[in-house]
């Protein structure tokens, strides 16, 4: 995630000429933050979509009171063991009352997404089972998110929650943000209470660090690395490059140059990754090949000392 915060601030910093390098830097910490905001939006998932069950289930027992018809309510979503266990996670709860965050502009996707489970088989087996353990309980909540994935009503409301609380790019990450979400159910003990971590914002000091310095060498380079770029484009017109590929081709060259430490195979496979998702269905090769033979230019030239591994 952290490279593609980079390659999108940087997008936005060369298509509006009147920001500067400062206002790019402060723009991705920002990202950094909402997406962060996002992860524990849809952790919290959890307790809409169960009080919106509860809220169901109360309309049901109404309308059987008054129509005099016998109604017997399943709870089994509702006293979910993994939904209680989120609910009282003091982690979750102080973020998203001292960032100010609400589903009050998405509760179109609760419902949406209530629906759709009515009609999961899985669901059905769950709720008719004689009895649930929390592995059980767990697993239902990790099937819940992952038919989230891809899902557009979700997405449409997120752009909307995206609007009203004033955060940036959610919608770019939905699905990336849902896989850490479903990571972070897998790892909620139980017995552990209420007191247990869930993801950081960022792994380490250093992670956040990588970003900065990254965006930093890539806008302070810039001409260096166009030149590299065009030097290199053998049967290719500069004028006709995808404006996204050269920005994944900058970042990838700040990368290489600068973090020593980062394995040149490892640097390639991300970018080239990166340009799978975000650029034409053609980018990677164009990318892949220029990029390895500026590598192996420097490399003769000696001004390269990480090996070149070629796939």
């Amino acid at each position: 995630m952290v490279r593609t915060r980079v390659i999108q601030t940087l997008f936005a910093y060369y298509k509006d000429g009147d920001k500067t390098p400062l206002t790019a830097k402060k723009e991705l910490l920002k990202s950094f933050s909402d997406t962060y905001d996002l992860y524990v939006l849809l952790l919290d998932f959890v307790n809409q979509l169960t009080m919106y069950a509860e809220e169901q289930i109360q309309q049901a027992e109404q309308r059987a009171k008054v129509t005099h018809q016998s109604y017997v309510a399943n709870r089994r979503l509702v006293n979910n063991g993994l939904a209680q266990v989120v609910f009282n996670n003091h982690q979750i709860r102080n973020y998203i009352q001292n960032n100010q965050l609400s589903w009050d502009a998405g509760m179109s996707a609760v419902s949406a997404v209530y629906k759709q489970l009515q009609e999961m088989p899985w669901y059905a087996e769950y709720m008719a089972a004689p009895d649930c353990d929390y592995e059980a309980d767990k697993r239902l909540w990790r099937r819940i998110y992952e038919m989230m994935i891809g899902n557009d009503q979700l997405e449409s409301a997120l752009e909307e929650m995206e609007v009203v609380l004033d955060r940036q790019n959610w919608t770019v990450d939905m699905d990336l943000v849902l896989s850490f979400v479903i990571k972070t159910i897998k790892r909620l003990d139980q017995e552990t209470g209420a007191d247990q971590d869930i993801l950081p914002m960022f792994t380490n000091e250093d992670e956040l660090q990588f970003a900065k310095d990254l965006l930093r060498y890539a806008i302070e380079e810039k001409p260096r690395y166009e030149a590299l770029i065009d030097s290199h484009l053998r049967n290719w017109d500069a004028q006709r490059i995808a404006y996204m590929d050269r920005i994944i081709l900058q970042t990838a060259l700040a990368e290489i140059f600068h973090f020593p430490d980062i394995a040149l195979q490892v640097s390639l496979n991300e970018y080239i990754e990166l340009s799978k998702e975000y650029s034409s269905d053609k980018s990677y090769t164009f990318i892949n090949g220029v990029l390895t033979e500026i590598l192996r230019d420097e490399r003769r030239q000696g001004t390269l000392t990480k090996a070149l591994v070629v796939n």
